[in-house]
């Protein structure tokens, strides 16, 4: 009987343990399921954010420019998410996110092919394996890089202001996002030939080169073709200032866009994990504000007075070079890092106008010049995390091998981006045109080009006075 008991307890307990081992799967398959739900709400929440920054790019651009330009500005700014939208599915993340070879993806064209998203690792069989480190589903990996690349292509927007023909600006922008934007971007962050080399990588978290240096070598290149707008220097060399028509607009989408990069950096991380969205989203902030502070301070003493347009790209100017390095830097890292970008907004935006560089938003120094310089702040103020990273940077014991390879970086897509963006601009110039005419230019491209005005003196009209006098 004493037997009998022994093994009807042993009976129980193995079913309890086998209960128990059911009840322990079911459980880690129900966190690993929430964790992909927290996961995909982040990134899509931080798209959303980035998104968003096309609202604060049109706010700033046509802020920055002359109210005979608005409708024009507003219209290029709001179809170029559209134009992206479509020729990255159709080729863009394909050639920067799909399987191929160190220079560019050849699979995944039209978000087609093998994917097992959100499975990770080992665990990931598709064609798009360069993100296989997030566990997210593939439409949350395209939509997040979707906005990062429309991005790219808003950044030529402004430097071209005021003299582009409409459509040959929609050329370009979807040549940039279809074709060049995305092999570029392969080279870092698809799985390229930047992501494995000198012993390390090239380190560019959310796209100080990626996007913001990309964007900025593209509209160097179109100011190149285009030239200066009219008045805009004098035949004695001297520089007359063309101001912007409504520094509120301008102020309220700097204000969009520093809210919008707690979408770029800390959704870069791609995962709901709290203590890496906490650190990145601190640093973003302190380099922001050290770049104000600077552009203040160094305008003030440079030109005079505290010029409001460079306060608003001194931001500007800290958020683009705190992108690169977001999460590998201090809090005293960032703040440094935006005080030395806020003095070389300053510098830039005149040096652009010595040059006879016309540049009416001032891309060129915020997006161009601190791109470079926040991924070379990659190669000076990397910490040494004690994992096994090898991205250490000089300043912390890493000697000049990041710096280096991060200089190698830049330079290679500055050169890839120059030649490619001469080759599209020629193509666009050759077959559209690429500047309105100088009686176009002179009466303002709302009226010229767009048939709108944004805003429209009713009560001058003489239609308006014989309806009055009726």
């Amino acid at each position: 009987m004493f037997r009998g008991n022994k093994i009807r307890s042993l009976a129980l307990g193995l079913l309890a343990l086998t209960a128990f081992a059911a009840h322990a799967d079911d459980v880690a398959a129900e966190l690993a399921d929430l964790k992909v739900i927290a996961d995909t709400l982040w990134v899509m929440i931080a798209g959303f954010l980035v998104f968003f920054m096309n609202a604060g790019f049109a706010l700033v651009e046509s802020g920055f420019c002359r109210s005979k330009n608005t409708v024009n500005i507003l219209a290029k700014n709001f179809i170029v998410f559209a134009i992206a939208s479509i020729t990255f599915w159709i080729t863009g993340f394909a050639l920067m996110f799909g399987d191929g070879n160190a220079f560019m993806g050849l699979s995944g064209f039209l978000l087609s092919g093998a994917d097992n998203s959100p499975m990770v690792g080992e665990a990931y069989q598709g064609v798009f394996s360069a993100l296989d480190w997030t566990g997210v589903p593939l439409e949350a990996k395209f939509f997040f890089q979707l906005v990062f690349a429309a991005t790219a292509a808003t950044i030529v927007s402004g430097a071209v202001a005021e003299r582009i023909k409409f459509q040959s600006y929609i050329l370009f922008s979807a040549l940039l996002v279809a074709v060049m934007y995305p092999i570029s971007g392969h080279w870092i962050w698809g799985g390229g030939w930047l992501g494995d080399f000198m012993g390390t990588y090239f380190s560019d978290f959310a796209g100080s080169t990626v996007v913001h240096s990309v964007g900025g070598w593209a509209a160097l290149v179109g100011v190149l073709f285009l030239g200066p707008r009219l008045g805009k220097y004098r035949k004695d060399g001297s520089i007359n200032a063309i101001p912007g028509h409504n520094m509120a607009l301008a102020t309220l989408g700097g204000l969009v866009l520093w809210l919008g990069w707690f979408g770029v950096n800390p959704g870069s991380t791609m995962e709901a994990d709290a203590a890496a969205i906490a650190h990145v989203s601190v640093t973003t902030a302190m380099a922001a504000a050290a770049g104000v502070l600077a552009a203040c301070a160094y305008a003030w003493a440079r030109i005079g007075t505290p010029d409001l347009s460079m306060i608003i790209n001194g931001a500007l100017a800290g958020l683009v070079a705190i992108t690169a390095p977001c999460n590998e830097v201090s809090i005293f890292g960032a703040v440094m890092i935006g005080l030395v970008a806020g003095v070389i907004v300053v510098e830039s935006v005149l040096t652009f106008d010595r040059l006879r560089i016309d540049d009416p938003v001032g891309a060129l120094s915020v997006h161009l010049v601190n791109g470079i310089w926040g991924t070379l702040a990659v190669g000076l103020f990397a910490l040494d995390h004690g994992d096994g990273d090898t991205v250490v940077g000089l300043f912390y014991g890493g000697g000049l091998n990041q710096l280096i390879v991060q200089i190698i970086g830049i330079v290679a897509v500055g050169a890839f981006t120059v030649i490619g963006s001469a080759i599209l601009w020629g193509i666009v110039k050759a077959t559209l045109g690429i500047r309105v005419s100088p009686d176009e230019e002179y009466l303002g491209l709302d009226q010229s080009e767009m048939g709108l005005e944004a805003y429209p003196e009713d009560a001058t009209t003489p239609a308006y006075r014989v309806a009055s006098e009726a």
